[in-house]
């Protein structure tokens, strides 16, 4: 956890400055927006399943395309 003291007669804006430095130096921010939106890996069986879908869809396409229709 990153803490910052107050200094005397330091101003709050100031005291924030020194706070959000360390904060950006400590790596925190970049930790937290690299987890934000991690997927769980799809397991094999769904990974097959997507791959055949794929599969029928390019080839529908070519035949649509030889016959002209798209």
């Amino acid at each position: 956890m990153i803490e910052v003291r107050k200094k005397e007669g330091e101003s709050a804006q100031s005291l924030l400055y020194r706070f959000t430095k360390r904060v950006r130096q400590s790596g925190v921010l970049v930790e937290t927006r690299k987890r934000r939106f991690t997927n769980r890996p799809a397991n094999k069986r769904s990974r097959r399943a997507s791959a055949v879908i794929r599969s029928n869809k390019k080839k529908e396409m070519g035949r649509l395309k030889k016959l002209g229709l798209l």
